[in-house]
């Protein structure tokens, strides 16, 4: 279990690696991880986690980069693992505090960030595209590159050899043995890796609790024929903007079934876009139509490829099943596949979404009825395998709730790993590499950061409390006007309620409440604060004995 009661760490001794992962691990987002040896940094991954529903308001969530504000001078590198957005969405929020930290990465996975930090307006960046096999020297980190199979073309995991150690981070990766691309996981270099020696391990942790082996893409191909084949009107597919692999499926299938695709989605739109001009993504000729063309397109004769496969609100497929959106409308007879698998923390809002589909007439086929989906993530035998071929001294689990990582770490010391050696620890945890050594010295505050439109980091727990309050319990505002000097309530007092059903029963207190304000002033009661906290108690209480509810209550005395 990870380590409680953790204070601040010590001063970094020479020649020690600390590791201090600032997301991603206990949730399955914000992935970025700091690891710093004799003053230098280096930072792997700067993803962003999606809001849940106790989250009103919110777009996104960083990873802790205050805790990393005032040593952005000491960092020599930011790696990047691959293109997915819990890898990379934060990277823009990262480069507005220092925009010219050298971005590492692979072809598409700096393709796809140049396009996100255009959409920020941040230039001048150092990208230094990089590929497996490839080793680079920076600063006190020498970098070598391995390629690893996931859910997007072009993932990499990454060996970092320092004077206090080394350490194989996989990033994201599964083991598929027939991938659609043809890259697989090296299996030879982690061979080799770990015949010189792997001090640490931070391995990816999501598919931990899954027994045996993640299915090869190829084997949903047979689930998504019979999609085609069975679609009598429009197909709608929804995934992730990132998933080529499936895309470029739904586009070969759809060519055999003489339909044309459109693309749903901003980020579906850049994305593919993005592919297809690097050549990760073959479109066949006269495939693709625009969606202004929807209208002239037989419902048979079409595929939508979409974004929303994880019910996020403002996706278009939120839209449609909410009926929403512009231009593409959903009916009975209509065929919706969800591509994806389901990401913890977002089941409410996926189901959600099928049932607004499913209400509407749609045929949704998803994860839970078919094998449309595969993961990206190595299970449980992957994992044993590259434990067994590793046989690293150190196992540090990442990219996972606590529970992933928990069952990473008993298959670690399954494999034979010392149970002393396997380093349980959530964000903000700091792990020192000494001597051959990793263990927990301490903890950092790496806490959620808010994005709220333009607003990052202003957020505070407590305005969230505010807002799911005002949300699920309703708004109540009271106003007065009074005279201090002749003690008399000049107007008033004004009840409005919100997110009450019956809300002229608030005319019953409204009496009580002007009662017991001029009992107040009469008795000579004239501070307006103390006025006001009589009037938020007196109309708690009667709500609460009412309503069985706790709105937020703001009393308003005016003194004239």
């Amino acid at each position: 279990m990870p380590v409680t009661g953790l204070k601040t760490p010590p001063r970094l001794a020479p020649d020690t690696l600390r590791v201090i992962p600032l997301g991603g691990l206990g949730d399955v987002g914000r992935n970025m991880a700091s690891l710093e040896v004799n003053g230098q940094l280096l930072f792997i991954d700067a993803g962003v986690l999606f809001p849940e529903d106790d989250h009103p308001g919110v777009d996104l969530i960083l990873p802790g980069l205050d805790a990393i504000t005032d040593r952005l001078d000491d960092v020599q590198a930011l790696v990047l693992t691959h293109g997915h957005e819990d890898h990379i969405g934060a990277v823009p929020y990262l480069l507005r505090r220092r925009n010219d930290i050298p971005v590492y990465g692979s072809k598409l996975t700096l393709a796809l960030l140049s396009e996100k930090l255009r959409e920020h307006r941040i230039r001048n960046v150092v990208l230094r595209e990089v590929s497996e096999g490839q080793r680079q020297r920076v600063g006190e980190f020498d970098l070598e590159f391995v390629a690893v199979n996931h859910s997007i073309p072009d993932a990499m995991g990454v060996m970092v050899r320092t004077r206090a150690g080394s350490v194989l981070h996989t990033g994201d990766f599964k083991m598929d043995q027939l991938p659609l691309d043809g890259r697989i996981t090296d299996l030879r270099a982690f061979a080799r890796l770990g015949e010189e020696g792997v001090d640490l391990f931070m391995v990816d942790s999501t598919n931990a609790e899954v027994p045996g082996f993640v299915p090869s893409e190829r084997e949903i191909e047979p689930a998504l024929e019979r999609v085609f084949a069975t679609s009598r009107q429009k197909l709608i597919v929804a995934c992730f903007a990132s998933h080529v692999h499936r895309v470029q499926q739904v586009l070969d299938l759809a060519v055999q079934h003489d339909r044309k695709v459109v693309y749903v989605g901003r980020s579906m739109l850049r994305n593919m876009g993005v592919a297809r001009d690097l050549g990760y993504l073959r479109v066949p000729e006269n495939t693709l139509a625009e969606m202004k063309d929807l209208e002239h397109l037989p419902d048979d004769k079409v595929v939508i490829i979409s974004t929303g496969s994880q019910g996020e609100p403002l996706s278009a497929l939120s839209r449609i099943a909410n009926r929403e959106h512009p231009v593409v409308q959903i009916g009975p007879g209509d065929t919706v596949l969800l591509a994806s698998s389901l990401i913890p923390g977002n089941e409410n809002s996926v189901y959600r979404v099928i049932n607004g589909l499913t209400r509407l007439g749609a045929n949704v086929v998803h994860k839970g009825n078919a094998l449309v989906h595969v993961s990206g993530h190595a299970a449980a035998g992957e994992l044993l395998y590259c434990y067994n071929i590793i046989r690293p001294r150190n196992v540090m689990p990442v990219h996972g709730e606590v529970r992933h990582l928990v069952a990473n770490g008993a298959l670690a010391i399954k494999s034979g790993v010392p149970a002393q050696n396997v380093v349980i620890t959530e964000d903000g945890g700091v792990v020192d590499l000494a001597g051959g050594r990793a263990k927990v010295v301490g903890k950092i505050d790496a806490s959620y950061i808010f994005v709220d439109g333009s607003v990052v980091g202003d957020i505070s727990e407590s305005e969230l409390t505010d807002r799911k309050i005002l949300g699920e319990e309703g708004f109540i505002s009271v106003v007065a006007a009074v005279n201090l000097h002749d003690s008399t309530l000049v107007s008033g007092p004004d009840i409005t309620a919100r997110g009450f059903a019956d809300e002229e029963a608030f005319a019953r207190i409204t009496d009580e409440v002007r009662r017991d304000l001029e009992k107040a002033l009469a008795d000579g009661v004239d501070d307006v604060h103390q006025l006001q906290q009589m009037i938020r108690r007196l109309v708690g209480r009667w709500v609460s004995q009412t309503y069985r509810r706790r709105p937020m209550i703001i009393p308003v005395v005016v003194a004239i």
